[in-house]
């Protein structure tokens, strides 16, 4: 059963690939939902390393972290890859080289499983987008299927409007008026 907008998110445990800590030995931290209490997380899955969407994906949404720190909001991205095949595809991708968010780990599969986007016969996770407040309270999710990439400003203009805690229309966006009721 996927998780439901309104009710707390899954908690989770799994270790990260941390790039801007490379050749440290903090590079491979085990990061915990826990650790985002009081701040927003943006949490997205994709479907597996060395692919052809992913990467326009987790460079986009790593190009827009100053946005999303702006916001006070982490980023998290996951695969049910190993920590290690995270580090050997960052490695080898010029378009991954530079990194500054972590790829969590979700080679036991429970992660994805637990926020309803694992595809069970193939071992890997749809395109799942997931908001969460500071209070591990999950307040939007998304998901894509597995050819089609998700739209960062889209993302952006959801927690906006979800940072108002106020009514707003369709297509709002930041700095546009809200419902009065």
């Amino acid at each position: 059963m996927a998780v439901q907008v309104g009710s707390p998110a899954p908690s989770f445990e799994a270790t990260a690939y941390d790039r801007t800590k490379d050749g440290s030995d903090d590079q491979f931290p085990v990061l915990k939902s826990e650790d985002f209490k009081g701040k927003w997380l943006y949490l997205y899955f994709y479907p597996m390393d060395f692919t052809f969407v992913c990467p326009t994906e987790i460079k986009a949404f790593d190009d827009a972290l100053g946005d999303f720190e702006d916001r006070d909001c982490a980023i998290v991205t996951c695969s049910t890859d190993s920590h290690f095949v995270h580090k050997g595809w960052c490695d080898a991708s010029e378009e991954l080289a530079g990194l500054k968010h972590p790829m969590l780990a979700d080679a036991t599969k429970r992660v994805s499983m637990d926020f309803g986007v694992l595809l069970p016969d193939k071992g890997i996770a749809l395109r799942g987008s997931f908001l969460i407040d500071p209070d591990g309270i999950l307040r939007w999710s998304n998901v894509n299927d597995l050819p089609v990439g998700r739209n960062v400003d889209e993302v952006l203009r959801v927690l906006d409007a979800l940072q108002t805690d106020e009514l707003c229309p369709c297509n709002w966006k930041k700095g546009e008026e809200t419902l009065k009721v």
